[in-house]
């Protein structure tokens, strides 16, 4: 096989399925070939090449030279990948204007009301799940922050640190602007510098000591909703697994205690 797998995860992290990763990782070690050649060089079925090629070339991976046979010629890597993604920048300037246009019309007062009407019938309890995947973690617990009104309270270890200083420090700025009171308890020896700095400057943080040798995380926003690890905090960020409720009674009488009691137990950080 032409290319390392860890190159072909790559690229089917940018949405190349197998036969388009393989084709095109086959034209770039040729230059220019027919589609005979490529089949016989990527190990693809003849029946589907020209139709993969077909969809590089829409994507803007390859050129079609119009001869006899028809020859593909490769775009350098630099070149396809910048054109990939202006393709992709134009896409979500289009998803993001049908959506500002849907929120922005009567069809918003609409599915309001059809939430709001749903949400009557639903048991505090049941507004919860488990949130998988960094990103989906990070999006969550950033809608958590921006609807924060009186207090956010982190329990966090010093990789979490660090995602608060990179994700979420301009959030947490407007929030402190707002008059929300912001804690922050972590292991402050193992954690970035710059990241403890930047954010001592909008909340107050206290170092969790050996006496309470915490290694996960947990966050209550307004004694309102959670968010509580299940996963190893040192495992990657794609298997990242967290719990999340909109419960009040579980955020007042369960999770907040418990962060208050690490309060309690933590080192103020020195001025």
């Amino acid at each position: 096989m032409i290319g390392s797998s860890e190159l072909m995860d790559a690229l089917r992290g940018v949405g190349l399925n197998l036969y388009e990763r393989k084709l095109w990782v086959a034209l770039l070690s040729k230059g220019i070939a027919t589609a005979g050649e490529l089949a016989s060089a990527a190990s693809v079925p003849r029946s589907r090449t020209y139709d993969v090629l077909e969809s590089l070339e829409n994507k803007g991976f390859i050129v079609t030279q119009p001869s006899k046979p028809l020859k593909f010629v490769a775009l350098s890597p630099e070149e396809a990948l910048m054109k990939v993604k202006e393709k992709e920048k134009e896409k979500i300037k289009v998803i993001e204007n049908k959506l500002d246009r849907i929120r922005s019309s009567k069809l918003m007062q609409e599915l309001n009301g059809i939430y709001e009407e749903g949400k009557e019938s639903v048991i505090p309890g049941d507004l919860s799940g488990a949130i998988k995947g960094g990103f989906s973690v990070t999006q969550q617990f950033d809608t958590m922050l921006k609807n924060a009104k009186n207090s956010v309270n982190v329990v966090t270890t010093p990789q979490g640190v660090n995602q608060l200083f990179e994700n979420h420090l301009s959030t947490l700025q407007k929030l402190k602007k707002s008059g929300v009171n912001i804690r922050i308890a972590t292991d402050m020896k193992k954690s970035p510098s710059e990241a403890i700095k930047a954010l001592g400057d909008i909340a107050e943080i206290r170092h969790i000591t050996e006496e309470l040798p915490l290694t996960g995380k947990f966050y209550v926003i307004d004694e309102d909703q959670v968010m509580m690890g299940l996963s190893d905090p040192e495992i990657r960020s794609t298997q990242e697994t967290m719990f999340w409720t909109k419960s009040s009674h579980a955020a007042k009488n369960m999770v907040n205690p418990l962060f208050n009691l690490v309060w309690e137990k933590a080192t103020p950080k020195k001025k």
